[in-house]
């Protein structure tokens, strides 16, 4: 042991020495300070007790005699311990190491084994079922808003062909992001990324999903729900995905993806694309920058970690920009809906409050920017679409079809 100064700023404490293999405590004056010093190769020497300097640091040690044992007066012998004793501990010790150690490895790797129960639970996350319910009631919308005779059956197969679109196009854009996906605190769990199922599986789904529901829309309904169908499918899985790590377009294009499921439900109705389709189209559109923008505000942390490319992260004074110009364009649109005979003048006026409360919220985020006020407008937008689409639809506006004229009356021409 070495000597240590009295001064305490010279002193060293395990914080700051914690990478050394080796420490030490001495004893000066009855005090104890800590001393640490690396590992260095045992050195014998030899102490010459007459040194009084060793004398000094080295205490002798006196040896300890052991106690005497009191003599038995029974005289009876000590049965002696069974040999199997010790060995059955050992073996219970060990084995308790082994299965503590199995229970560690067991809570870092775990098997997922396959089960046919867990496929409905499986499907409905890789298809994401809570966004297909949003885009199937988006197309229903769409399909009773216009202004023709309601058929029941074309209402529930273009629903069908709607959803089954939508687990395809969901299915894929989960294959594409496994490796992002790992990455997030909000993706982690999804079924690919856990390996719940295969890479070919999840596509096969995605198969078995999309050719169906097409199919379904294009023979079963009209041809141009059908391409309306694959070409939503190809924007999500073609240019939306991709575009999430290239490009804060990605925003923009995924809006036009969430606008086409409402105008797919007017053509299903009407068989043709008018303009109450395209202004169905843009609430769709425009609803979404302040829904999506104020959910990545949320998740910027998230997003930055998968390595997307979004505006909250990489142009966050844009990203409430957008959002508050949107909303307010929500007020707009819905000024335009009576003017191209798709709703009544009463729309505009009852949809006003809730079309300023949205805004009111977009223009709070936009002037504070902090989490808090983020997440009031997502919450408010989450029953702002619904409660639109419903005011819309309690004031629709029938077509007026022109009546076939009557024929002339025979004895009215005589009379003259």
């Amino acid at each position: 042991f070495h000597g240590h100064r009295r001064d305490p700023s010279n002193w060293l404490t395990y914080q700051h020495l914690s990478f050394l293999k080796r420490q030490y405590v001495t004893k000066n004056n009855s005090e104890l300070h800590q001393r640490a010093v690396p590992k260095q190769t045992p050195i014998l020497t030899t102490i010459d007790e007459r040194d009084d300097s060793a004398e000094r640091q080295v205490e002798r040690i006196p040896p300890v005699s052991p106690a005497p044992q009191p003599e038995d007066v029974s005289s009876k012998p000590q049965p002696e311990i069974s040999s199997s004793k010790p060995t059955a501990e050992t073996v219970a010790a060990r084995a308790g190491s082994v299965s503590r150690t199995t229970a560690r490895l067991d809570r870092q790797w775990k098997q997922l084994k396959f089960d046919v129960s867990d496929l409905p639970d499986i499907y409905a996350r890789l298809s994401k079922i809570k966004l297909t319910a949003l885009v199937v009631s988006t197309a229903a919308a769409g399909f009773a808003i216009a202004p023709v005779a309601f058929d029941p059956i074309i209402f529930v197969v273009s629903s069908l062909g709607t959803g089954l679109a939508s687990c395809a196009a969901n299915s894929i854009n989960q294959y594409f992001e496994v490796p992002f996906d790992s990455n997030m605190n909000r993706t982690k769990n999804r079924p690919l990324v856990r390996g719940q199922i295969s890479p070919l599986h999840a596509v096969s789904f995605a198969l078995a999903c999309g050719i169906p529901g097409v199919a379904l829309l294009a023979l079963a309904v009209n041809p141009l729900t059908g391409f309306l169908g694959a070409l939503n499918i190809f924007l999500y899985t073609c240019c939306y995905t991709p575009l999430k790590r290239l490009s804060i377009a990605n925003t923009w294009v995924g809006a036009v993806v969430g606008a086409i499921p409402p105008v797919m439900g007017w053509t299903a109705a009407t068989g043709c694309l008018e303009p109450g389709a395209l202004l169905l189209g843009g609430f769709l559109y425009c609803w979404q920058f302040p829904h999506f923008n104020a959910l990545s505000w949320t998740l910027r942390e998230d997003y930055s970690r998968g390595g997307y490319r979004m505006m909250s992260v990489t142009h966050p004074a844009m990203c409430r920009r957008v959002a508050l110009r949107h909303s307010l364009g929500l007020i707009g649109l819905s000024a335009l809906a009576p003017a191209l005979d798709v709703t009544t003048w009463t729309f505009p006026v009852i949809s006003l409050p809730i079309n300023l409360y949205i805004s009111h919220l977009a223009f709070r985020f936009y002037r504070r920017g902090d989490r808090s006020s983020a997440r009031k407008l997502f919450f408010c937008s989450l029953w702002h679409l619904p409660m639109l689409l419903l005011l819309a639809l309690t004031c629709k506006k029938f077509s007026k079809r022109p009546e076939s004229p009557a024929p002339p009356s025979v004895g009215r021409d005589f009379s003259s």
